[in-house]
């Protein structure tokens, strides 16, 4: 190799290697923490879709929920909100909840958090659960209040407490992300 080939190559080499230190080792993306210590989050839940109903119900889900790494040991520090709304036939209702827990394994995780905000009479101040999988282009979902019916109906649900995800996101109408929680044991 010429002295020009050998620039391009340490170059490149380089590059890549600068890469690979910003993603970190899982390949996850590099999100920096509250405190700016540029480590990635230790766990997520985001994005935005619709839910697939035969029956064209109009359903939306969206998650902004974070671990910070300063808090890779406690699920319940985890912060943010999620909001879900379920139309069909001009009836129906949305809620707002604050963020009280998040679990993640893998692509799988399970968010908690109480209603701060909804039109759904009786619902706020009700804690619900959710449960994502983030299969890439065909995720799932699953909520706590699945078999009572509305999450009114909801007791006493305990934190990072939902359902198996059984339901199917719509194609084409959005994607959740999940970045897995490496606990230390």
């Amino acid at each position: 190799m010429n002295r020009r080939t050998k620039t391009a190559v340490l170059g490149l080499g380089a590059a890549l290697l600068v890469t690979a230190v910003a993603t970190g080792a899982t390949g996850a993306p590099s999100v920096a923490s509250a405190a700016g210590e540029g480590k990635r989050e230790a766990a997520a839940l985001t994005g935005r879709a619709k839910l697939y109903r035969s029956a064209g119900d109009d359903i939306t889900f969206s998650f902004d929920a974070h671990l910070a790494a300063k808090d890779n040991d406690d699920p319940l520090k985890a912060t943010g909100t999620f909001e879900w709304s379920h139309y069909a036939g001009g009836d129906g209702a949305w809620a707002k909840a604050e963020v009280d827990c998040l679990l993640t394994g893998g692509k799988v995780a399970v968010v908690s958090g109480v209603v701060t905000d909804s039109d759904l009479p009786g619902a706020k101040g009700k804690r619900v659960g959710i449960t994502v999988h983030d299969t890439g282009r065909h995720d799932r979902l699953g909520y706590s209040w699945a078999s009572v019916g509305n999450p009114v109906e909801t007791k006493d649900l305990p934190k990072c407490v939902g359902s198996a995800p059984f339901e199917k996101v719509k194609k084409g109408t959005g994607d959740f992300t999940v970045v897995p929680w490496n606990p230390k044991f």
